[in-house]
């Protein structure tokens, strides 16, 4: 009976050894997967500007990625995306959009975050809009690295085509 007790302490020790370890190491992926999610809407920011070079760092070049914007339309592909970001950064938007309520679910390769994104731009007419639209960011781990491989948004009326 000891020796089964002993067993059984030995066995939780290392279960909750191994979840300990588990948690750690979920923790700095979770904010590895925040710096990238902050790194997009900086680089987003700086695309109102009518600079596209930041997304260059934020996203995977990968030819499984998507981008389904505020504009409309779907984009698959880094080439193809890449191109999308050009053409909005010669929109020269303003103003700025922030991250909001952020509700991420990190695994070990794949991480989801979805939030608000608030903030206000120029519209084509010269007069600032409001956006406060629904967001998902897809991101994975290449290379130790959390990269962006998909991006969905609630359509704004003032981009659509």
């Amino acid at each position: 009976m000891k020796r089964l007790v002993v067993g059984i302490a030995i066995t939780l020790g290392a279960v909750l050894g191994l979840l300990t370890v588990s948690a750690q190491a979920a923790k700095p992926d979770t904010e590895a997967v925040s710096k990238a999610t902050q790194q997009f809407y900086s680089a987003l920011n700086v695309l109102f500007t009518g600079s596209s070079m930041p997304m260059e760092d934020a996203w995977s070049h990968a030819a499984d990625t998507t981008y389904m914007g505020p504009a409309g339309g779907l984009r698959s592909g880094w080439s193809q995306i890449q191109a999308e970001w050009k053409v909005q950064a010669s929109l020269k938007l303003g103003g700025k959009v922030e991250p909001k309520d952020l509700h991420m679910t990190v695994g070990r390769d794949l991480a989801i975050v979805s939030n608000y994104e608030v903030g206000e731009n120029v519209g084509p007419d010269g007069q600032s809009q409001k956006v406060e639209i629904r967001a998902t960011n897809l991101f994975r781990k290449e290379q130790g690295k959390w990269k962006m491989i998909g991006h969905h948004t609630d359509l704004l009326p003032f981009l659509q085509k």
